[in-house]
C-alpha cells in the first residue's frame, strides 16, 4: 500500500495532462477549422471589391476582431485606377489603406517576412489603426512572388489575444492565402480592364462609359445625388496632324489623356470618346464643381507645352463643355444618358464658337 499514494498521484497527473492535451486538440481543432473557412471564402471571391471585403470586414466577424486594417502597396497607382474603373473611390472604403511610398510604409513594420504578435503600443500601432485604442495585435506581411505587396492588420482589446510567445502557423499561412488572392484578383480585374480602355490613351472606351453611365444614372437619381459630365476637345486637332504629323497627334492625346487624370479623383470617369474628343463622368459632382474641376483641368492641359519629340514640343489648349443630369429623373435612363451627353457635347461647340480654350457650362 505504500506505493499506491504515489501512484495514485501520477495517475491523476496523467488524466489531468490527458484532458489538457485533449482540450488543447478541440481547440486548435476549431482555431483550424476557422481559418481553412475563411481561406476557402477568400479563395470563392467573386471579383477585387468582394475580396476586400472579405479580407477586412469579413475577417473582422469571422475572428471577432476589434480591428482590421489592409495596406496594400500602389505606387503606380494601379490598384486606384482599377477600383476607380469600378466605380469605388478608395477613399470611401475605411479599412483600406494604398501606399504610393513603398520604402517609407515598409519602415514602419518591424518584420516584413514574418507575422508579428505584440502588446499596443500607441506610438508604433495608432497610425495602423486609425481611431481604435487596442491591447494586442497582429502584422501579417503579404507577400508575392516579386515582393511585398503590403499588410493586413488585426487588433483586439484582449490584452491576451496576440502575444509575442504565440504561434504564427496558421497567421502565416493566412497571409499567404490571402496574398496569391489580392494578385489573382487584381490581374483579372487588369485583363477585364484592357477590353474596356482605349489602346493609346489608356482613358476608358466607349462601350465602358455607356454601361457606367447607366448605373451611374440609376444610382444618382434613386439616392438623390448630382451626376456631372464633361466633354474635352483639343483645339486646332487637325492642325497639329498636317503640320507635325499623326504620330505627334498622338502623343498630344496621350499627354492630353494623362493631364486630365491627374486632375480626377477615382470615382471619376475618364472617356475617349471618339477622335480628340474625350468624355469625364463626373459621380456626385454637381455643375458647379464640375465647373471648377473643367477650369482646372483646361488650365493644367494648357500651361505647359507638349513636347512630342527631342526637338519639337507643341503648345495645346482644350475645349470643355459641362452638363449635369436633369434632377427630376422623370424619363427612362436611356433618354436621361443620351440627354445628359448631348448637352456636354453642345456645350464644347459652343465653347468652340466663342474662341475656344474655355469652358461652357449647360444653362
Amino acid at each position: 500500500m505504500e506505493h499506491a499514494d504515489p501512484l495514485l498521484a501520477e495517475n491523476q497527473a496523467l488524466r489531468r495532462l490527458l484532458r489538457t492535451l485533449t482540450s488543447d486538440a478541440a481547440y486548435n481543432e476549431t482555431v483550424m477549422q476557422r481559418f481553412q473557412e475563411r481561406e476557402l471564402s477568400l479563395l470563392s471571391a467573386a471579383d477585387l471589391p468582394d475580396l476586400l471585403e472579405r479580407l477586412t470586414t469579413g475577417l473582422r466577424a469571422s475572428f471577432s476582431l476589434d480591428a482590421v486594417q489592409l495596406v496594400l502597396f500602389d505606387p503606380f497607382g494601379v490598384l486606384a485606377e482599377l477600383l476607380g474603373g469600378l466605380g469605388i473611390d478608395p477613399k470611401s472604403l475605411p479599412y483600406l489603406v494604398l501606399e504610393g511610398d513603398m520604402r517609407a510604409a515598409a519602415a514602419r513594420y518591424p518584420d516584413l517576412h514574418d507575422p508579428w504578435l505584440g502588446c499596443w503600443d500607441g506610438q508604433s500601432h495608432q497610425a495602423m489603426f486609425p481611431r481604435c485604442r487596442l491591447c494586442s495585435v497582429a502584422l501579417l506581411p503579404l507577400r508575392q512572388p516579386d515582393g511585398l505587396s503590403g499588410f493586413l492588420h488585426l487588433g483586439s482589446r484582449n490584452p491576451q489575444r496576440f502575444q509575442a510567445q504565440h504561434a504564427t502557423d496558421f497567421l502565416a499561412r493566412l497571409a499567404r492565402v490571402a496574398a496569391v488572392c489580392l494578385e489573382n484578383a487584381v490581374n483579372r480585374e487588369r485583363l477585364r480592364l484592357t477590353g474596356l480602355t482605349d489602346g493609346l490613351t489608356g482613358l476608358y472606351n466607349r462601350r465602358h462609359l455607356d454601361k457606367r453611365l447607366h448605373e451611374e444614372i440609376t444610382r444618382a437619381c434613386r439616392h438623390q445625388q448630382p451626376l456631372s459630365c464633361l466633354f474635352i476637345d483639343a483645339d486646332h486637332f487637325k492642325r497639329i496632324n498636317d503640320q507635325h504629323g499623326h504620330a505627334a497627334g498622338d502623343q498630344v492625346l496621350i499627354a492630353i489623356a494623362k493631364r486630365i487624370r491627374e486632375q480626377l479623383r477615382g470615382s471619376d470617369l475618364p472617356t475617349r470618346y471618339g477622335g480628340e474628343e474625350i468624355a469625364v463622368l463626373l459621380p456626385q459632382t454637381d455643375s458647379t464643381n464640375a465647373r471648377l474641376l473643367a477650369e482646372r483641368i483646361r488650365e493644367h492641359i494648357c500651361a505647359t507645352p507638349i513636347p512630342v519629340d527631342e526637338a519639337r514640343e507643341i503648345a495645346v489648349s482644350v475645349s470643355i463643355g459641362v452638363a449635369q443630369l436633369d434632377s427630376r429623373c422623370e424619363q427612362p435612363v436611356e433618354v436621361l444618358a443620351a440627354q445628359l451627353l448631348e448637352a456636354a457635347d453642345r456645350q464644347v461647340y459652343q465653347a468652340k464658337r466663342d474662341g475656344r480654350n474655355c469652358v461652357r457650362p449647360a444653362v
